[in-house]
């Protein structure tokens, strides 16, 4: 049996950041699928990939509204486009080849096992080489990154019609002429987007009363008002209840009494940590549905030299949670002290126009007792929306007037993706809202925004 001082059960964003900064360590790292896990090959990066070439179609179709050219352009055929943008998705993301991630791995000294991992107690884990051998090895301190998988939500019918998960959707080439997208979460609205970009008929199925739930109402509503103009069909308060194959498609009865016909049904009903199957038993874990339960450093309660980071924990599902638990886990690991504070992970949404969150919800403050004071503002009030043509968009800031700081806040508008930032640092150093609301924003700029509400929030500490 081999020893390793680290054994990394998952080769993704977490397990990269370990293997790749435990210099003198022995480590290694246990892998069925990628190494990189989904986000360069068949999440993150390719769906920003296709967002990104979506956006420069619509912008192509407007230039002649700002002067870009003079009429407006013919665009290629959607089907023709589509091929071109998903030509450049793949390079984006290597062609989904972790070769080149292997040999990273290699070079920095940890040993790649693909197979399926599985703790066999205290210390030991079993590995299902791909090959069809197995190999067991032992270990002083066990990192789990395993991840999440797709939810396959449960519906009579559904296992015989066309259906995609979001990975399989961001690895095929196919266009189809007409989808049904389940899920009006982040991936939902940004693949309903893209497809309906490039000419799909999209209908997009949400059970809640508005897109991106559980964040501020107005985030959802604001972007379904974009969807609609887009083309997207967005049905809010509707399930489906039923499913049956139509030719090569599926016809899809709805909880609001109608039925759609539509060639693909796309999966995006949310994902569940990776936690069955892979021995937490043998440690005395019982896997759930909500991940696996770690203290401020990361370490897995009820067991010894366990550790976990990323989707995994059920912490802020995005990869640079799984990066921000990797270093607080390496900090640790390497015997210093680290805390994890999760006050202040942004939520992004890459649609056009994208929407930012970070910090908590006005609900989920008010359920936390705190004597709270809101205040927002359009974007289309600032000039920069004038001078752009900018017409949606809006910031709300939420403050605890207790002790006067922010405590969240949520945008959807241009740019907000990156300005969030702000709010981010302000929420996790817990700086005075009259510090805040004293900062200059270079003019003309969207983040000019947040003056005004900053300064009203201030004036309610008086």
């Amino acid at each position: 049996m081999k020893h390793f001082d680290v054994i990394v059960l998952g080769a993704g964003s977490a397990g990269e950041w370990i293997w790749s900064q435990l210099p003198g360590r022995s480590v290694a790292v246990v892998e069925a699928g990628r190494v990189g896990g989904e986000c360069p090959f068949v999440a993150c990066m390719p769906s920003k990939a296709l967002l990104y070439s979506a956006h420069v179609r619509r912008q192509s179709a407007a230039a002649h509204l700002c002067g870009a050219v003079s009429e407006a352009l013919t665009l290629d055929d959607p089907a023709s486009a589509y091929a071109a943008a998903v030509a450049r998705r793949d390079r984006i993301s290597g062609w989904r080849d972790d070769s080149r991630k292997a040999a990273d791995l290699a070079r920095a000294g940890a040993s790649l096992y693909r197979g399926l991992g599985r703790i066999v107690g205290p210390g030991r884990v079993s590995v299902a080489l791909a090959g069809g051998d197995s190999t067991d090895l032992s270990y002083d301190e066990l990192v789990i990154a395993t991840g999440s998988r797709a939810d396959v939500p449960s519906v009579p019918g559904l296992d015989r019609v066309p259906t995609w998960t979001s990975d399989q959707a961001l690895s095929s080439a196919e266009l189809p002429s007409s989808m049904m997208v389940l899920g009006g979460g982040p991936v939902g609205c940004e693949l309903a987007q893209v497809y309906a970009t490039f000419g799909t008929e999209v209908t997009l199925v949400q059970s809640e009363s508005h897109l991106l739930a559980p964040e501020e109402a107005f985030l959802g509503q604001i972007l379904s008002g974009v969807l609609l103009h887009q083309g997207v069909d967005v049905r809010l308060d509707t399930s489906a209840q039923a499913m049956r194959q139509s030719g090569p498609g599926a016809i899809v009865d709805l909880s609001d009494g109608s039925s759609v016909e539509t060639q693909r049904v796309l999966l995006a009903t949310g994902r569940t940590p990776w936690v069955d199957g892979i021995g937490l038993e043998s440690l005395g874990l019982e896997p759930s549905h909500h991940g696996l339960a770690v203290d401020e450093a990361c370490r897995v309660l009820g067991a010894e030299h366990v550790w976990a980071a990323g989707d995994v924990t059920g912490i802020a599902p995005f990869t640079h949670t799984a990066n921000y638990q990797a270093r607080v886990l390496l900090t640790n690991l390497r015997g210093q002290a680290a805390a994890a504070d999760y006050r202040a992970i942004p939520r992004t949404v890459l649609t056009d126009p994208p929407v930012a969150a970070v910090g908590m919800t006005r609900v989920a403050a008010e359920t936390a007792g705190m004597n709270l004071a809101t205040a927002g503002m359009d974007l289309a009030a600032t000039a920069r929306a004038g001078s752009d043509g900018t017409e949606i968009g809006r910031l709300q800031l939420v403050a605890d007037k207790a002790r006067g700081v922010l405590v969240g806040a949520a945008a959807i508008g241009p740019g907000v993706d990156e300005w969030i930032g702000e709010a981010a640092l302000a929420i996790r150093a817990e700086v005075p809202l009259e510090i805040l609301a004293d900062i200059v924003h270079s003019f003309p700029t969207y983040s000019e925004a947040c003056e005004p509400p900053l300064r009203v929030l201030a004036a309610k500490l008086v």
